[in-house]
């Protein structure tokens, strides 16, 4: 299976897209701007705001409108350490020696109540395991972790895990005696799968790092008064990169030459053999029609979603839960039993729906209703499918048998808000009115845009990006005299040169001099 990662750096926001064999797998969008948001693995510290005893839990806050939420188990066995440094990190002048010198133990009672724990105007070394999701704030944990590509640093631990998907023990053995013998006092570790087969220099190099991530954030906090953000993770992209590169990634694109130049660099420090597959893309096309990633966007995120031969499925989305529903349609195969019509429609459905769960990342309970089966051979048949199908799916998971009643459930982790991307468009044509100009006078307004600009500015060379269905009308022939823009061009004594953009709406046109300068704001 190839992988594919388009990166489409825009004004506004960066869209990343995982392609597996050139279909689109996950769309991961992130906001292009200084604005501090809150992401799955920054570390704060904050300021106990509430200690709810009935709940065993506590309000934190982080800085964001909504408080954080804290339970008593979330706060880690060496939660006494992290708390003890919180408290007496401003009087000290060396903290790397009062870091090494801090006491772990004893270990947090699992048994114990929050509030003989904590109390309320208490400063606390949180990390977000959850983002806010609709009314609900951050989900914490006082169990710092700092993730690598190889190694996960656990700060005020005293232990060494190894990756269960490592299957040599004399593999196990090395990296464990390795990775004991380069960890400094305090710390702890737990070895990930990619770092099978990495050589001393390699887990040296990144466990400095990682290290060094954390002490620039202890710095930070015996400088700052609560709530402060001490260290985030790495954008989505390196995220996506650090946890998901191997070697069925065949090509890295990306629009943006800063980032381009980014990628390269953190890909270098990463993976060195794989730094040739970054490329930079410089067609005229959008990048993400250029991929058609467009097009599997606006088919993918609808209410319905389309299968083979006529079949279906209903997504729909409540507060709690998840529910899709596969309608076989119009779909009949002809010379086929019933029963192996409707196994087929269901075992595509399984693809479908597991492919959904990852683009749209659809988290907590998702409840599918597939069409009804006769045999219990079948109904097994279908689960194993759907386990194998979701071993690529990074989240974590559950998936219960099929029931009587055709329904399979599952539970996947949900760390962040469901991906939605508005498909349905505003009518081009109305504006949601109702009432459209005459159709027959679609270009004069365009033509209006080109004599002002030609005649008050003294421009006489432009590029134009257009709908595609917009542009095909201004550019198709007409008998022996050209095109319309053709025509404007010698009214007007200028050249034109169109681009397409299928997500501009109809009749909408995005004026640029020739060198690819903005006119529409002038």
């Amino acid at each position: 299976m190839e992988k594919d990662l388009i990166i489409d750096v825009g004004p506004a926001k960066v869209t990343i897209a995982l392609l597996e064999d050139n279909r689109l797998m996950e769309i991961n969008q992130e906001q292009n701007s200084s604005a501090q948001s809150i992401g799955v693995g920054d570390v704060y510290l904050g300021k106990v705001k509430k200690v709810m005893p009935a709940l065993n839990a506590a309000f934190v806050d982080i800085g964001d409108n909504k408080d954080a939420f804290i339970h008593y188990l979330d706060l880690g066995l060496n939660f006494r350490a992290f708390d003890y440094f919180a408290k007496q990190i401003g009087t000290e002048k060396d903290l790397q020696a009062f870091y090494s010198k801090v006491r772990i133990g004893p270990a947090l009672e699992k048994e114990g109540r929050i509030d003989e724990v904590l109390s309320a105007g208490q400063q606390i070394i949180v990390q977000v395991v959850k983002e806010p999701i609709s009314t609900k704030g951050s989900r914490l944990t006082a169990e710092i972790s700092i993730a690598g590509r190889n190694i996960v640093l656990l700060p005020f631990a005293d232990k060494v895990s190894i990756s269960q998907k490592i299957s040599s023990r004399e593999e196990k053995k090395r990296l464990e005696r390795l990775v004991q013998s380069i960890l400094p006092q305090n710390y702890g570790a737990i070895i990930r799968t990619a770092a099978e087969g990495k050589k001393a220099a390699v887990l040296d190099a990144e466990l400095r790092s990682l290290i060094e991530k954390w002490e620039i954030g202890y710095q930070k906090l015996a400088e700052s008064k609560p709530p402060q953000l001490l260290f985030t993770e790495n954008n989505k992209t390196t995220t996506i990169l650090r946890d998901l590169l191997n070697d069925s990634f065949s090509s890295i694109e990306v629009n943006d030459q800063a980032a381009f130049h980014a990628i390269k660099d953190y890909i270098r420090t990463i993976a060195p053999e794989k730094e040739k597959i970054v490329k930079l893309y410089k067609g005229d096309t959008p990048i993400m029609d250029a991929f058609d990633i467009t097009r599997q966007i606006k088919g993918g995120f609808g209410k319905i979603v389309p299968l083979k031969q006529g079949a279906y499925l209903i997504i729909e989305h409540t507060e709690a839960l998840n529910v899709v529903d596969v309608n076989s349609g119009t779909r009949i195969k002809k010379g086929i039993e019933q029963e192996d019509n409707i196994i087929e429609v269901n075992m595509h459905a399984a693809d479908e729906v597991a492919r959904q769960m990852r683009l749209r990342d659809l988290g907590g309970i998702v409840i599918i209703d597939f069409i009804d089966m006769e045999t219990a051979e079948n109904r097994q048949k279908l689960y194993k499918h759907m386990q194998e199908i979701m071993q690529n799916d990074r989240a974590k998971h559950n998936i219960l048998p099929i029931t009587k009643f055709g329904l399979m459930q599952i539970t996947r982790q949900r760390v962040r808000p469901a991906t939605e991307i508005k498909v349905n468009e505003a009518c081009p044509m109305c504006h949601g009115t109702g009432e459209i100009a005459p159709s027959l006078v679609a270009d004069e307004a365009l033509e209006r845009q080109l004599a002002y600009y030609t005649k008050e500015k003294n421009i006489n060379s432009f590029i134009i990006t257009l709908n595609p269905l917009f542009e095909a009308y201004l550019t198709k022939r007409k008998g022996w005299f050209g095109s319309i823009l053709k025509d404007w061009c010698r009214k007007y004594s200028c050249t034109i040169k169109t681009k397409i953009d299928s997500q501009l709406p109809l009749l909408e046109a995005i004026w640029a001099d020739k060198q690819g300068n903005s006119l529409d704001q002038e």
